[in-house]
């Protein structure tokens, strides 16, 4: 599987509680399923206007297809080619 960032633009996403929240993750979870084994959901950021999603799929198009059958964009699909922290600077 390969890991992939996607940035979703959700006018006000930052201001929905916590029970808006779960029933986006809720409707999230059942386009998951559908698409099970193909895309799996890791986490997401949320700021005020926009959440920043970690997944892990076997294609961007199943990334768009998880997006379709969810309702939620994919406004940008990135694949992740490495990760970095502090520690990477120590040898």
């Amino acid at each position: 599987m390969r890991k992939f960032l996607i940035e979703r633009e959700i006018p006000g996403v930052g201001r929905l509680d916590s029970c808006a929240l779960a029933e986006a993750a809720g409707k999230s979870n059942t386009a998951l399923a559908e698409l099970a084994p193909r895309v799996q959901w890791q986490q997401s950021y949320v700021t005020d206007e926009r959440t920043f999603c970690i997944y892990l799929a076997e294609s961007e198009e199943a990334i768009r297809e998880h997006a379709r059958r969810s309702g939620f964009p994919a406004n940008r699909i990135l694949e992740i080619r490495g990760v970095i922290d502090p520690s990477t600077a120590v040898r």
